[in-house]
């Protein structure tokens, strides 16, 4: 039954091959980036091994906890990301549960994660290489540490299956799920301005990742991997200790993971259903036209679909980002978020269509013209993302005080939010491709959409920084010359981007009219 499973799921992973030669090609990169982070975490365990065996050891401690607690987590979020081998597709089948548990269990490892683990849990036991019997235990807590990786997640969203299955749980976790992802990059940028402070000494930090590590060990997350660190350290009772918590870990996730899918196998979960709104939102503050309708669905869209509303969460987020950025440095560079946010809110509708899904099949039936359409679309971003961009841009200048810089900063962030819209209008009426299906979680990522995405939003990046160039240009001057060219910068950032704006609302609404079955036949191929 084990390597029937294993054999199905490596059956699935070849005919997704078959489908698209994209996604062959992202997963072979896939491979290619799990491969070099396991030899670059197998060398620096070796070397490391080599020069403080005890030292790496509890490194490895935190890193390994990390990792079983990311593979615990990652998957509450981002639900639904990886359904080949759902235990709801078994259930005519009549498999015994167990076989099934095993199965499954089985089949896990043959992803890249699970593969990826179990090869870096056998690389980081080289770190004992000098004692090779602690090696051979190492090697045991690591395949213990992977265990505990697939049963947890397993047993976690099984268990969490009926609450996950509610739309609105969903779009709050994949909202929240973001917070700690864009978060990560800024954190870590920060260790060595950390560092650099002048205040942790080698002994300073060793310590501390002693502490760390010493807690991490008595959690499930670093029990495994702590478990040779004990044995090196004679500290037999504590190693012993370790192994219960891990046999304990183990027993409760498959009994949680068993007894979980036997209420899923018997009673399926089921979508609820959705609330029922009062009032007509949106569309009653908008007047009863073509371009009003088209406005109200589309703000409407950014409050309650969390494949928008990630993007905003993302927007408010960058205040923070910046300011961890610039610790230990300038705070001047504050200054660069009005205009990244007019440069992100601006492109943010360049695959409003893509998002539509099959409810842009609504459009075509009620004949929306297209100038109409590009217009309702850029006015639900653009009035507010003009009020968004100036709060930020203020806020800058108060906790700056570069207030002499306020013309420039404003004309560059109005001048993105116009160029953006204006290019967006266009693209999104150019260029389809696959992008995350309503319902679907946000961070999940479409197949074969990686290289179409890439190419789509370079080329409409590239669009907005040329037509920019001009106001760019005196935004330097005004740096480098004369603050004088600051108002310059104003003026031509508030009229390119409203030339630029209008131009694409109505090149956008043409060729949108000239290939509206066009554009309706990619969307629903899509689907």
């Amino acid at each position: 039954m084990v390597a029937h499973f294993v054999r199905l799921r490596l059956t699935l992973l070849a005919n997704t091959f078959r489908k698209s030669v994209w996604q062959t090609i992202g997963y072979i990169l896939a491979i290619l980036y799990a491969l070099g982070v396991i030899g670059t975490a197998t060398a620096g365990a070796i070397a490391g091994g080599g020069v403080d065996a005890e030292l790496t050891g509890q490194v490895i401690m935190v890193a390994g906890a990390v990792v079983v607690l990311g593979w615990w987590v990652i998957p509450i979020f981002a639900f639904g990301t990886d359904a080949t081998l759902d235990p709801q597709r078994f259930v005519s089948f009549g498999i015994p549960r167990r076989r099934l548990l095993t199965g499954l269990t089985a089949a896990g490892l043959t992803s890249i994660p699970g593969a990826a683990t179990l090869l870096a849990a056998a690389g980081l036991a080289l770190a004992w290489w000098r004692t090779p019997a602690i090696a051979a235990v190492a090697l045991i807590g690591g395949v213990l540490a992977v265990a505990c990786c697939v049963l947890g997640s397993r047993a976690l969203t099984t268990a969490l299956a009926p609450l996950l299955d509610s739309r609105r749980y969903r779009e709050v976790l994949a909202v929240v799920a973001l917070v700690p992802l864009v978060m990560f990059g800024p954190l870590i940028a920060s260790i060595p301005a950390f560092f650099a402070d002048g205040g942790s000494t080698p002994d300073q930090v060793r310590g501390l990742v002693g502490e760390i590590a010493m807690i991490a060990g008595w959690t499930p997350f670093g029990a495994p991997w702590g478990i040779a660190v004990a044995v090196h350290e004679g500290a037999w009772a504590l190693a012993g200790a370790r192994l219960v918590i891990v046999a304990a870990t183990l027993v409760v996730a498959w009994t949680v993971w068993d007894r979980a899918l036997a209420r899923a196998l018997v009673s399926p979960p089921t979508a609820g259903s959705g609330g029922h709104g009062k009032g007509l939102g949106w569309f009653d503050r908008f007047p009863a036209t073509p371009t009003g309708a088209v406005a109200a669905r589309a703000l409407t869209y950014w409050f309650r679909d969390p494949r928008y509303s990630s993007s905003l969460t993302v927007l408010a987020l960058m205040p923070v980002i910046l300011m961890v950025a610039s610790r230990g440095g300038s705070a001047e560079i504050l200054l660069i978020l009005g205009p990244l946010a007019g440069w992100i809110l601006g492109f943010m509708i360049s695959g409003d269509i893509s998002f539509d899904h099959t409810a842009f099949a609504l459009h075509v039936a009620t004949g929306t013209p297209g100038r109409a359409d590009r217009a309702g679309r850029a006015l639900a971003v653009g009035v507010p993302g003009a009020l968004v961009v100036t709060i930020f841009a203020i806020a800058t200048f108060a906790v700056t005080g570069r207030w002499d810089l306020a013309p420039l900063v404003l004309g560059v962030s109005y001048g993105m939010l116009g160029v953006g819209l204006g290019v967006s209008s266009v693209a999104s009426a150019r260029m389809i491709y696959p992008v995350v299906k309503p319902g679907e979680s946000p961070l999940k990522q479409p197949q074969g959409s990686a290289m179409a995405t890439m190419v789509s939003q370079g080329l409409g990046m590239l669009a907005i920084m040329a037509i920019s160039i001009p106001f760019l240009v005196t935004a330097v001057l005004t740096l480098a010359v004369s603050l004088t060219f600051g108002w310059v910068t104003l003026l031509l950032g508030i009229v390119i981007g409203a030339v630029v704006c209008v131009l694409g609302i109505r090149i956008g609404g043409r060729w949108y009219d000239r290939r509206t079955p066009e554009i309706l036949q990619q969307v629903l191929a899509q689907a």
